[in-house]
This record gives C-alpha cells, sequence and structure tokens, in this order.
C-alpha cells in the first residue's frame, strides 16, 4: 500500500461527467427496485466508475505480491453478472 502522503490524482480534478452506463441497468438483471445494485459507467475523461460493495478490508490481504491500492482507493465487489453484462459495452481500445 502506498504512504497516505501520496496524492490521489482524480481529487480535484475538472468535473467529470458520467457518459454512459456500460452493460445493461440493474432492472435488466433482475433487480425488482432497480436501486442500491452494482453498476459500470463510463466517464467523460475515458475512465470507469464502478457501483460495489466496498470490500477494502476483506480483501486487502488478498492481493497478490504484485498488487497494492493507495489509501485513497477502495477494493469493491460487483457481481460477475454485472461485468459478462458490460463486456459487450467495453471498448477493445
Amino acid at each position: 500500500m502506498l504512504p497516505t502522503s501520496v496524492p490521489n490524482p482524480c481529487k480535484d480534478r475538472y468535473p467529470l461527467k458520467i457518459v454512459r452506463r456500460i452493460g445493461v441497468p440493474p432492472s435488466s438483471r433482475g433487480s425488482t427496485s432497480g436501486a442500491n445494485c452494482p453498476d459500470l459507467f463510463e466517464l467523460s475523461d475515458g475512465n470507469f466508475a464502478v457501483i460495489g460493495t466496498e470490500a477494502t478490508e476483506a480483501l486487502e490481504r488478498e492481493l497478490p505480491a504484485d498488487a497494492s491500492r493507495a489509501d485513497y482507493e477502495r477494493i469493491v465487489v460487483i457481481s460477475r453478472e454485472t461485468l459478462i453484462r458490460a463486456k459487450a459495452d467495453i471498448p477493445d481500445a
């Protein structure tokens, strides 16, 4: 893990906008309320945002030796179906 002094590259950047959902909406994945479900979005700068279940504490010790996270980063979990249903919308390059 990087020290807390490492600046967050996402903080104080130009205003980001969600451009589009990647994959299908939660209602198409079986959510009856369509709320509080994992989701993926493409951002105006070409990066992606993920809504998932926070699991940093549970999974950090499971990271491989060549993986780490900065203090401002979190490990989140999304369902397999969410990612598989998004696959067609993820650009190749």
